[in-house]
């Protein structure tokens, strides 16, 4: 892990093992990644990154494994895709008023293709805002499915009856931040047909953190939904705020709808996220 941080940013230990995603977040010297409370899947990959407070699914599959088409021994695409596990170069690191952090990240998908994830992390130590521009690039010989989801892992044992999640992507605008049934749910809604070209997502009022609310904002055009999720099921206490390419749907039943986009040899496609405690 390395550390990452600048001004009244939180302080970021970025994943050099695991394309730079995010282990520990801590703010006010409080880490708010759950940590081992959270499901074990099976997969020691996202077992390690879903401890984390941001880990990267995809790039060629999303949530849950199913076969890869054409496959006559029954290879199925890995638990949230190939990302975890592949090393991060950087080519430049700066911390100072503020903070930045290129990295280029070379992927092996399941189906034997290959991509290059280009990483872009800042910090603006004014506002504390973090800034993360993703860049994938086939670099492979045959098309991938064009997916991606960002895993916003939050310690649920530092919420409280009083924290609420807000967004105009909510029918009800707000909500308990335990939403749903015991001891888990889950719902993915559009986030696109705002009129902006960034969803907005916010989680708080927090009192552990001394009532700061968390903001997440994402881009909608190659993010176009955000799924919600949320897990009490001992030992797991862990909500999951995870902007999405596509719907809560199988691979196959978005293939059929023609929702399934296909990244062509030498094609890119850029995906956004920003964040701040405030």
């Amino acid at each position: 892990m390395k550390a990452f941080s600048a001004g009244n940013g939180p302080k970021l230990n970025l994943d050099e093992a695991s394309v730079l995603d995010i282990g520990a977040c801590f703010v006010g010297g409080i880490d708010i990644a759950p940590g081992r409370a959270i499901p074990d899947d099976g997969d020691p990959r996202i077992d390690h990154s879903l401890e984390g407070f941001l880990f990267t699914c995809g790039p060629d599959h999303i949530r849950h494994p199913e076969a890869i088409p054409g496959r006559a021994d029954g290879a199925r695409f890995p638990l949230h895709g190939s990302y975890s596990s592949h090393p991060a170069e950087i080519v430049f690191w700066d911390m100072q008023e503020d903070a930045e952090c290129r990295a280029r990240i070379a992927v092996l998908t399941a189906e034997g293709g290959s991509v290059l994830l280009e990483r872009h992390w800042r910090i603006d130590g004014a506002t504390g805002e973090v800034c993360l521009s993703d860049r994938v690039t086939n670099t492979g010989t045959k098309a991938i499915a064009r997916v991606h989801m960002y895993h916003m892992n939050i310690g649920a044992c530092l919420l409280d009856d009083n924290v609420r999640l807000s967004s105009a992507m909510f029918e009800q605008k707000e909500m308990p931040w335990n939403f749903g049934p015991d001891p888990g749910s889950v719902f993915c809604v559009p986030a696109a047909g705002q009129g902006d070209r960034w969803a907005e997502v916010a989680l708080g009022p927090i009192a552990a953190l001394g009532g700061l609310t968390l903001k997440v904002r994402f881009r909608t055009d190659t993010l176009p939904y955000l799924q919600m999720w949320r897990n009490q099921k001992a030992p797991a206490h862990v909500l999951g705020i995870e902007p999405v390419s596509h719907r809560q749907a199988s691979r196959s039943e978005l293939e059929a709808s023609g929702e399934l986009k296909w990244l062509q040899p030498g094609e890119s496609v850029d995906y956004g996220l920003r964040f701040v405690f405030a």
